[in-house]
């Protein structure tokens, strides 16, 4: 396996580039730009410039030595004027003033921390993102989406003719494998499949298409759904035909982490069947948990986990 694409945003996407990155020969990471909250919200806000968050995470998380220096991009000021920001969220904004340029302060952060790999953000449209809920209200931000009382029934972007950097473009078409998540399923992972060229390039891709599902729903976003709930908003978005195949965890979440979650709203996703397929998409169970104070995706096992799935085929 020598090209990779792994499109989504947040700590998913960034787990996936950790395991992936000693693996492979040309990895490119396309993330999502409709994050409205936190620091990277407050950046966007003030300065007029694309959320710098999930893209300082995958910078680091693709950093050929993950030290001093990444330390320094993580780092996340305490107190003070800063309290909340972090550095490298700062580093990308000084950058893009700079140079005038978000997609040239990426790079050039890139040569900074000698990244083994490609960064790219889906757009450098300043888009923002919307969704309507099962009583027919509308969320206006990934915030507000993130905190929603009722399910989601559908999501969009704004403005609707945003297009892909043409990189991007050429790198899904030239993959082996094209991967969807893992990470907030209306936030993260539908939001690139909105962005007509983008969609329309994983259409015609010859990549294996891999939609990682969740190890645990999200309050206000996915609370309620199973696994094959998100795989049927994932196709209600982007049509049939787009996914190959969806890799799923089935490993069992120990009891008191799901105590501890279920105080929170949410509950694990775990496959309780073997191989199948559904709605023409192969569902594919693997171990790739891991436990500690959360539960998440290890990157080493999701990793074997995808190669397994080009070698097989």
């Amino acid at each position: 396996m020598t090209r990779v694409v792994a499109m989504g945003g947040g700590t998913g996407l960034s787990t996936l580039l950790r395991g992936l990155k000693g693996e492979v020969e040309q990895l490119t990471a396309v993330v999502t730009v409709t994050d409205d909250g936190g620091s990277s919200g407050r950046l966007r806000d003030e300065l007029g410039i694309l959320p710098p968050g999930d893209i300082r995470n995958c910078l680091v998380a693709l950093a050929d030595d993950e030290s001093l220096l990444s330390a320094l991009f993580s780092y996340r000021f305490p107190s003070g004027s800063l309290a909340g920001h972090s550095f490298g969220n700062l580093f990308l904004a000084a950058l893009t003033a700079v140079t005038g340029d978000f997609d040239r302060a990426i790079k050039e952060s890139s040569k900074v921390l000698g990244l083994r790999g490609t960064v790219l953000p889906s757009t450098t449209t300043d888009v923002r993102i919307a969704a309507e809920d099962e009583h027919g209200r509308r969320l206006e931000g990934e915030s507000s989406i993130g905190r929603s009382p009722g399910a989601i029934k559908r999501v969009w972007i704004e403005p609707g003719d945003a297009e892909a950097m043409p990189l991007a473009l050429e790198r899904i078409r030239d993959a082996d494998l094209l991967v969807l998540g893992p990470g907030s399923l209306f936030t993260s992972v539908i939001p690139n499949l909105l962005i007509a060229d983008l969609r329309e390039a994983v259409e015609a891709t010859a990549a294996l298409v891999v939609y990682v599902g969740n190890v645990m729903t999200q309050p206000g976003e996915t609370a309620g759904l199973d696994l094959l709930d998100h795989l049927d908003a994932l196709i209600r978005h982007v049509g049939l035909g787009m996914v190959d195949v969806m890799l799923v965890n089935d490993e069992p979440v120990p009891d008191s982490l799901c105590q501890h979650y279920a105080g929170r709203g949410a509950e694990p996703l775990v496959w309780w069947r073997g191989p199948t397929a559904y709605r023409g998409v192969d569902v594919v169970p693997a171990a790739m948990a891991e436990f500690g104070e959360y539960v998440r995706h290890d990157p080493a096992r999701l990793a074997r986990a995808l190669v397994g799935l080009v070698e097989r085929r």
